[in-house]
């Protein structure tokens, strides 16, 4: 994805984060629930054209580098991800991970949420790590 993609979505990402626009509107959540953010890591497992994240290297990569920056749980899902490789013009379909963390509302949650996706892409060899960020109604 080109620099100024990423960057364009980056800061769409972060309104929720920031109280602009439509997201400035209160979740009217019930109790037991109550609002906060939610956010999704899209990490992608092909390096190349072949499958290059093992389920073992990314449990490793879970252990070392998500957990001790969100410690109190997050769930991983298996998913199929899909993006439009703009150096060879091409759909490309990969096996991916999402990690959803209900962020904790502190003030290094989106510094910690960017560390995990540098160091994925850096291990990895990703071109990019996607964040999502959204407000939910949470209860556990």
């Amino acid at each position: 994805m080109p620099r100024h993609m990423r960057h364009l979505l980056v800061a769409i990402l972060m309104v929720p984060l920031l109280g602009i626009g439509a997201f400035a509107q209160p979740l009217a959540c019930s109790a037991p629930q109550k609002p906060q953010q939610v956010a999704e890591l899209l990490l992608g497992r092909k390096i190349g054209d072949r499958l290059g994240v093992s389920e073992t290297q990314f449990l490793n990569f879970l252990d070392r580098e998500i957990t001790p920056r969100f410690p109190d749980g997050l769930t991983v899902y298996d998913a199929r991800g899909q993006y439009r490789d703009g150096e060879r013009n091409r759909i490309v379909r990969e096996p991916s991970k999402v990690v959803m963390i209900v962020l904790p509302g502190k003030t290094e949650d989106m510094a910690r949420l960017t560390e995990i996706a540098e160091a994925y892409k850096k291990r990895f060899r990703q071109q990019s790590v996607g964040i999502v960020l959204r407000p939910a109604c949470v209860s556990f």
